[in-house]
């Protein structure tokens, strides 16, 4: 039986939030499915999810969320701490991932290969002390909303891509278009979030209960 960690974020004066709660599956991905794109291309696309990006994640980035969209994020290699639930309030990095320039509550956890997170449309999101220490980068070719493929075989693009440091694969909903927003955008986006739809199938466990289906 697959284990499903829900966390319900409340809204804060800067993040709007989601009726639905934020999933983690610890560990749910094998270690040979973690770290081979192309096996979690097959399962997020069998369950209708479009991989769009392998990010390789350097020591901190600035909090924000998607407010047009639900994401899906794998762990492939190295380990992280991510903060859920709350907005960055310094424009100084360190002070926003060690200090207070950061609102208060939300959730932090520990993200380690094989980890994946269901983040609904709303729900802020900051990685931060990734190790190995590497520079942030993207590792696929395009703009990180899709995957550029001469051929269109996205697969065999993942399948080549070489991995290093702290790296994610990122999909969305087929169809699904995202944005970024960092904060302070609330009154404009709280309509936009809560209209974004449930999907039909969780991206790693299809219809089954134990995921989105029966948690949101």
């Amino acid at each position: 039986m697959p284990t499903v960690t829900p966390h319900p974020l409340p809204p804060t004066s800067l993040i709007p939030s989601s009726p639905y709660p934020l999933l983690h599956y610890p560990a749910i991905l094998s270690r040979n499915t973690a770290c081979n794109p192309a096996a979690v291309h097959d399962l997020f696309s069998s369950n209708g999810w479009d991989t769009q990006w392998i990010y390789r994640y350097g020591p901190t980035q600035r909090s924000h969320y998607h407010s047009q969209a639900h994401e899906c994020m794998a762990v492939l290699t190295g380990r992280a701490t991510i903060r859920f639930g709350v907005a960055d309030t310094s424009d100084d990095l360190e002070r926003s991932t060690h200090g207070d320039g950061h609102e208060q509550g939300g959730v932090e956890v520990q993200a380690n290969a094989g980890d994946v997170f269901l983040i609904p449309a709303g729900v802020s999101h900051k990685t931060y002390d990734t190790r190995p220490v590497a520079e942030f980068a993207l590792l696929t070719p395009g703009d990180g909303h899709h995957i550029a493929a001469a051929d269109g075989d996205v697969r065999a693009v993942l399948a080549a891509t070489e991995l290093s440091g702290f790296t994610m694969v990122g999909a969305y909903p087929r169809g699904s278009v995202w944005d970024s927003c960092t904060g302070g955008e609330h009154a404009q986006k709280l309509r936009v979030v809560h209209a974004v739809p449930k999907p039909e199938r969780d991206p790693v466990l299809g219809t089954a209960r134990e995921g989105l289906c029966g948690l949101w």
